[in-house]
């Protein structure tokens, strides 16, 4: 999973624009004030977790989103929050039985 991607702000950055548009390294960069080669170890990091991928087109590499990497990420994030949605269920029944 890319928890380790997700990690960053910077690359949660680089994945919003990337809902929106596939984009080379240099119009990622575009949108940063850092190098484009530290935007290049970003996307990598965001590939090697399944989060992104690159494809060619021509001369250019595109990066795109990978939604079934994100969906991975929401399914885990979904058991937790089930989880916690079950254990405040019964505090707040707990709490209630006592007041009354």
């Amino acid at each position: 999973m890319g928890f380790r991607a997700l990690a960053d702000p910077t690359r949660r950055s680089i994945l919003q624009l990337l809902a929106k548009n596939d984009m080379t390294i240099g119009e990622v960069a575009d949108n940063f004030q850092m190098t484009r080669a530290a935007v290049k170890k970003h996307l990598t990091v965001l590939n090697e977790g399944n989060l992104i991928s690159v494809r060619v087109d021509g001369r250019s590499r595109l990066n795109t989103l990978n939604a079934d990497g994100l969906k991975q990420v929401f399914d885990w994030f979904g058991y937790f929050d089930a989880f916690w949605d079950s254990r405040l269920d019964t505090l707040k029944s707990a709490i209630e039985k006592d007041v009354q």
